[in-house]
């Protein structure tokens, strides 16, 4: 199984909000340090805002910042929300089990179930702050690094 390049993208964007909360976050900071457009951001920030893992703020003074705390985003949920299928198999669906001819006798779909359920169990475990503990190397590696006043006077 492979997560998605969207999915990839929402933790990241976690992550700087994480390590950016001092103050809004601005989309086009976000899509130059992770070196991708800002119409491919908004497309991500849809289902970030949707599920409430972010939350904008209007303005002149306006960005991003986490919808809750880092400490209650579980990964779990994220990829959950992020990821439109998690079909490890064709058997995993009404439509594909029944062209298997071994469905009534093959085990193989319950033990995917189990892997995707033990999958699940070890994400579930972790949170963004979590994954974020330490800051200021996070802050160092996205460009946040700088100075609050710095920022300001360049903004």
């Amino acid at each position: 199984m492979r997560l998605t390049q969207a999915t990839n993208y929402s933790i990241r964007v976690l992550l700087y909000c994480a390590a950016n909360p001092d103050r809004p976050s601005r989309v086009a900071d976000i899509a130059s340090v992770f070196d991708m457009s800002e119409t491919h951001l908004f497309k991500i920030l849809k289902v970030l805002v949707d599920n409430k893992f972010i939350e904008t703020i209007r303005g002149r003074h306006g960005g991003l910042k986490l919808g809750r705390p880092a400490e209650e985003i579980r990964l779990g949920d994220v990829i959950s929300a992020t990821e439109e299928s998690f079909m490890m198999a064709e058997c995993f669906s009404e439509e594909g089990h029944k062209d298997c001819p071994l469905i009534l006798s093959c085990e193989y779909n319950r033990v995917l179930r189990e892997a995707l359920g033990a999958f699940f169990a070890v994400l579930d475990k972790y949170t963004i702050a979590d994954i974020a503990k330490d800051r200021v190397d996070l802050r160092h590696m996205l460009g946040l690094d700088q100075p609050l006043a710095k920022l300001a006077v360049g903004a």
